[in-house]
């Protein structure tokens, strides 16, 4: 019985690379306008690179990887793109992040990856590909797979917007900065508590002042102020990518919880981007019920669930 190698894999499509984001989008295109909920992050990463590599900012320079960032398509054996990924993720592992992609290409990346030479730490996106992607990596380095965190993807079409809380909704601006920065770093170790997972310390290391200047410049980093000037929650709603917008993060201080607002910032950005013809999107941890709840509230509704991986290696002896 004939036991479909790797290369067996291969032979039925074919695996393109890029290593810049602008070829990649023209390649990828017209599969992110099809599916753009789905595609959302990988456009809207990939748009804001291709806008600071035009700008002359090469910010992976600073990342310090074993590995030049880089996108692939998958193309059928007619040639038609079917599904994309990139590994652009500035903070270890460095997982790659895909599109739904078929079994067969999910093991394919794998080898090819493989025969790079490159360690895949891990992999994040559409389920069940992102998963086959990290099995068989793990399998080909000898190592082993560890699920770490399941995600969903939401999208709200029509948006309840629940009653105003005393302040205002404001831009951040570059005096903000900092905290904006603090606040984006205790987000990713708060969500890691509340999930009931040991908080990762480096889970906001890809956060720098720079790249927080570069969102509040884009205009996409909101604050609630309170009537006395006390600024109390965050909430970013990002640069339509293919006319889809995606919210995150949102995230209240401990001591400003319970106040609706979150639940009231999350539905006013949400109605005001359906407003501008946009359609709205965000991810939830799936271990956080209260965030599931709220935006369930509001009028979002699943579309994908997703998880993120993780590939290691046996222990040096």
């Amino acid at each position: 019985m004939h036991h479909p190698s790797i290369a067996d894999y291969r032979a039925a499509m074919e695996l393109e690379f890029f290593d810049t984001p602008q070829p990649f989008l023209d390649a990828a295109g017209d599969l992110l306008a099809a599916q753009p909920v789905l595609g959302s992050v990988i456009a809207s990463v990939s748009a804001r690179t291709a806008r600071e590599i035009a700008d002359g900012i090469d910010s992976w320079a600073e990342v310090d990887a074993p590995f030049q960032r880089w996108w692939v398509v998958v193309r059928d054996d007619t040639g038609e793109v079917t599904s994309a990924a990139m590994r652009t993720a500035p903070f270890k592992p460095y997982p790659t992040f895909s599109l739904p992609m078929s079994d067969q290409a999910a093991r394919a990346l794998a080898g090819a990856l493989h025969d790079r030479g490159e360690h895949l730490g891990g992999a994040n996106g559409a389920l069940p590909g992102a998963e086959v992607l990290a099995r068989t990596a793990a399998g080909l380095a000898g190592g082993e797979m560890v699920s770490d965190k399941s995600t969903r993807l939401w999208e709200c079409t029509a948006v309840t917007v629940p009653p105003a809380p005393e302040g205002r909704l404001r831009l951040a601006t570059e005096d903000d900065a900092g905290l904006v920065l603090a606040w984006f770093t205790a987000f990713h170790a708060e969500a890691d508590e509340q999930a009931g997972r040991e908080p990762d310390p480096g889970s906001g290391e890809h956060n720098t002042l720079d790249s927080v200047l570069i969102r509040i410049r884009e205009g996409v980093e909101w604050l609630w102020e309170l009537p006395d000037g006390t600024v109390a929650h965050l909430s970013g709603s990002g640069v339509p990518s293919y006319g889809v917008a995606r919210i995150g993060p949102v995230y209240t201080p401990k001591e400003h919880r319970g106040a609706g607002i979150a639940s009231y910032v999350v539905g006013e950005l949400t109605r005001r981007g359906l407003e501008a013809g946009t359609r709205m999107c965000l991810f939830t941890d799936q271990a956080n019920p209260t965030s599931n709840k709220i935006y369930a509230g509001l009028g979002y509704e699943p579309v994908v669930d997703m998880a993120e991986h993780l590939v290691r290696l046996p222990a040096s002896p």
